[in-house]
């Protein structure tokens, strides 16, 4: 799984998730012919991107490179079952990423457009945001 091999601070902000704008980085392809591009806001955290990246893998048969071009950096904590009222904030449980609208998060070369269609689509069922195959 994707983490931070360092970090600044342990715990973050949450932040306010503002359903506006649009992504302004990373919006074209850069280094594969193919991606799969967001279309819907969302946070994508480590085990999304894994079983994604897999459900690729295995239908490519290893075949062509891949490009993750998305990295989940922002903890998230959580609170144990049953904690009561007050005692501070939970420990860091996993890491996200904000996804916003334009943001491509994967890219595949090597493979035909069929294939890379196929396997695109195999790893937009594993993603909590709308896709589109680019």
């Amino acid at each position: 799984m994707l983490l931070p091999k360092k970090q600044n601070f342990r715990k973050s902000h949450k932040g306010r998730r503002r359903l506006v704008g649009l992504a302004s980085r990373k919006i074209e392809l850069a280094f594969g012919s193919f991606g799969l591009k967001a279309m819907s806001y969302g946070w994508v955290n480590s085990r999304h991107i894994e079983a994604a990246r897999r459900a690729m893998t295995r239908f490519t048969k290893r075949g062509g490179k891949i490009w993750i071009r998305i990295f989940p950096d922002m903890p998230r904590t959580k609170k144990g079952a049953e904690v009561p009222m007050g005692g501070g904030k939970g420990a860091p449980e996993f890491f996200v990423v904000n996804v916003k609208p334009g943001l491509i998060m994967f890219e595949i070369e090597g493979v035909n457009r069929e294939q890379a269609q196929e396997a695109m689509r195999l790893a937009a069922h594993k993603l909590p945001v709308q896709t589109k195959f680019v």
